[in-house]
């Protein structure tokens, strides 16, 4: 029998992009209760800062190894802090999370294939 695992610089990649996701999923809920504060007419004007002061630490973790995602993150850091219509904001940014999300997920998928290596188990 044969079971897969990560080389050292495999595990090192996916520790970041599982980390990236979890900075993902707050950015996304972010996004959403701007969403909501639109939707409900209240403030919201601390949801652009809130975005850039979770964003900024994602944009420090990505940069090293995956600097066309860190990209992606800036490009939405400049869309939640710039002025503008609420509206096309949040669906701008809506769109960048869904992006980001799919490119992070396409990345996974790309280090399990490289950095696979066989392990073999033995019955004693």
């Amino acid at each position: 029998m044969a079971a897969t695992k990560l080389d050292g610089a495999g595990a090192a990649k996916m520790a970041a992009l599982e980390d990236a996701l979890g900075y993902l999923q707050k950015i996304h809920g972010i996004v959403e209760h701007w969403a909501l504060a639109m939707q409900k007419k209240n403030n919201t004007s601390m949801f652009g800062m809130q975005l850039r002061r979770t964003a900024t630490p994602l944009v420090g973790l990505l940069k090293p190894i995956y600097g066309l995602l860190a990209d992606q993150v800036s490009g939405m850091i400049l869309v939640a802090t710039r002025g503008g219509n609420d509206a096309a904001r949040v669906r701008s940014l809506r769109e960048g999370v869904g992006l980001l999300r799919q490119a992070i997920e396409i990345q996974q998928s790309k280090v399990k294939a490289q950095h696979s290596v066989d392990i073999a188990l033995t019955d004693e």
